[in-house]
């Protein structure tokens, strides 16, 4: 059996991502596993259904599925390009490795009006900035784009995984002057 077979299974499985710079020293060692034994991994978890895959420096699941799902997906997708938005109105330099603090978020709302935008229309019934980074920020850990670097200062630390959010809105971009197609 391949080490840490089901520690590897049980994050990606729920749709997060494994890391190559986490924060968390267990999952840079499923990393490291992943990386050196890449095939028989992709070949384990094939034969129960999920297809892994690897990035610029994370690990994830994917399955084949229908159009229909797939089209629910893109939809689900584009809340993806708002927060994306937000984040780089925030700091253009917002990518993998940049650390932040939620503070430092709620502290750009004064001066920057894209930012504000940006926040109300990512969640228009929460009624607070705080509660709008709370959200994101919340929906970021989930999906493992960011970890808890330091607790006590609050300082999150953006992670490899986020490339595959911005490899995805790269691949939406029209095409050819054409504005709502999304290619191959």
């Amino acid at each position: 059996m391949l080490p840490y077979s089901q520690q590897i299974f049980e994050k990606l499985s729920k749709g997060s991502f494994i890391s190559s710079n986490s924060v968390q020293e267990d999952m840079r060692i499923y990393y490291i596993s992943l990386q050196k034994n890449f095939l028989a991994y992709q070949e384990y978890y094939d034969g129960v259904g999920f297809h892994l895959e690897s990035g610029d420096g994370y690990y994830y699941f994917s399955r084949k599925e229908n159009k229909q799902i797939t089209a629910n997906k893109l939809n689900g997708l584009c809340k993806w390009i708002d927060r994306i938005a937000f984040l780089q109105a925030y700091d253009p330099s917002f990518a993998p490795g940049f650390t932040f603090r939620k503070s430092d978020i709620l502290q750009s709302f004064p001066t920057n009006l894209q930012l504000k935008e940006y926040g109300n229309k990512l969640y228009p019934d929460k009624m607070t900035h705080e509660k709008i980074v709370d959200s994101l920020v919340m929906e970021l850990l989930s999906m493992g784009f960011i970890e808890l670097e330091n607790e006590t200062e609050g300082r999150f630390k953006v992670t490899m995984a986020y490339n595959y959010i911005e490899i995805l809105m790269d691949r939406i971009q029209p095409v050819n002057g054409e504005q709502n197609e999304i290619p191959e």
